[in-house]
């Protein structure tokens, strides 16, 4: 067996979109996930895939916008690792659809759900590949202060989430 190598995978972000990143068990994870995501709102647009870890060892894909769909095909096969799922989404946010993903029976864990500039950092072995983390955006360099809470908590209101 040679050393494991890892590799930092990075996700390349379609204008205004959200990528979330996870990891599931069985090739039905693609039509639930579809489902999953259609039924959480009329107006998102997305692109999903899937790597399948046996078998013919496909990338699945499914989706309701084809540039979404390409590109989640293109991050799941630059990301190589068995039974991970990519879907990039617009018109919604991940806040409205990561609790019906999670609910899908298949989804074992979420390592990301973002809109930040991101890397994946993967192993590979003699086997294949897998995720070990991400790199989500920008280390942080300070803490808040006052004028930043109030930006924070106005932001919230401006867009919707806070009254």
């Amino acid at each position: 067996m040679s050393e494991p190598k890892i590799r930092v995978v990075p996700v390349e972000m379609p204008k205004g979109s959200n990528v979330i990143i996870g990891q599931a068990h069985f090739i039905k994870t693609v039509e639930d996930l579809y489902e999953a995501l259609i039924n959480s709102s009329p107006h998102i647009k997305f692109g999903l895939a899937f790597n399948e870890a046996s078998g013919p060892k496909l990338v699945r894909k499914d989706g309701n916008d084809p540039e979404l769909v390409e590109v989640a095909v293109k991050t799941a096969l630059s990301i190589g690792a068995g039974h991970v799922f990519v879907i990039f989404i617009r018109n919604a946010y991940p806040i409205n659809v990561l609790n019906a993903i999670k609910m899908v029976p298949e989804v074992c864990r979420i390592f990301c759900a973002t809109a930040n500039p991101l890397q994946v950092v993967v192993v590979e072995t003699d086997q294949g590949r897998g995720v070990i983390g991400v790199v989500d955006g920008y280390s942080a360099v300070g803490v808040e202060n006052e004028e930043k809470e109030k930006e924070r908590k106005e932001f919230l209101r401006k867009i919707g989430y806070k009254r």
